[in-house]
């Protein structure tokens, strides 16, 4: 019949006829039977459509009996790939562009050929809605400030969902943002008005500074004439130094009234 006892002694009956076919061709059945795994390779054995009691066999050399036995090899190196760019509405209603690269490996070859049908391809297809989901809760500035803290989220929620595939997420990196030509313009002009902004109040607190230092000199120069006389004698040693054909240096008004009072006596 169709019940457990029956589908039983089918599997005895097929067994034993693929174990007289490899006494009958032996030793030629070895080249169908003896398989090799790589030390990064595994293989998922089913026998008659049910997965081998004792797990994924290698590495090394393990055998396949014909006609009852088919095995899936699983790589368990870490394996990486690109998230193709996703255009990602923010929260504050900004379409930006964004990409990412994602490492992983299996660490469960049984689970991840019993559990899913295409373990690369349906983990690729959870990484792009994964990004979108995550960024789509982000404003722009955060997204673009707060990239490893929007990875390492990226990365818990996506080990989480695959981990029931057999596959363990170790990294997840966002790539690059692009936003829209117009938005950079907009970014760059504010960016640019920002930093006038900034120049021009360090501009203006320099010469407030600049005038209260002007002042306390101007006071302690009027308290020593001669001082005045050593200033202008040290501004024009500065002057000649660069070799200027044509110097101009004020004469003061002081030394003047010396000598005009010299020619107009009556002014004494």
């Amino acid at each position: 019949d169709g019940g457990p006892q029956g589908s039983g002694c089918c599997a005895i009956i097929l067994t034993l006829l693929s174990y007289i076919l490899v006494i009958l061709f032996f030793p030629f059945s070895l080249c169908a039977t003896i398989k090799v795994v790589q030390e990064y390779e595994r293989a998922v054995i089913f026998r008659l459509g049910r997965l081998l009691p004792g797990g994924a066999k290698g590495p090394g050399i393990f055998f396949v009996m014909p006609c009852i036995e088919e095995y899936s090899k699983v790589d368990l190196r870490t394996v990486s790939f690109d998230v193709p760019p996703q255009e990602v509405l923010t929260r504050d209603s900004v379409t930006v562009s964004v990409d990412a690269v994602v490492y992983y490996r299996i660490f469960s070859p049984t689970v991840s050929v019993a559990n899913v049908e295409n373990a690369a391809s349906s983990t690729q297809l959870l990484a792009q809605t994964t990004l979108r989901n995550a960024l789509g809760t982000q404003n722009l500035t955060e997204i673009l400030s707060n990239r490893v803290h929007i990875s390492a989220q990226m990365q818990v929620a996506l080990d989480e969902a695959t981990e029931k595939w057999g596959i363990k997420v170790e990294r997840v990196e966002i790539k690059d943002v692009r936003l829209p030509t117009q938005l950079q313009r907009a970014m760059a002009a504010e960016a640019e008005a920002a930093r006038d902004a900034r120049a021009k109040v360090i501009a203006a607190e320099g010469e407030q500074r600049a005038s209260v230092a002007l002042r306390q000199a101007a006071d302690v120069i009027s308290t020593a004439p001669a001082a005045l006389q050593l200033r202008y004698l040290q501004t024009l040693s500065s002057i000649s130094a660069e070799k200027n054909s044509t110097i101009i240096f004020p004469i003061p008004i002081n030394l003047l009234n010396h000598f005009y009072k010299k020619d107009n006596p009556e002014l004494t």
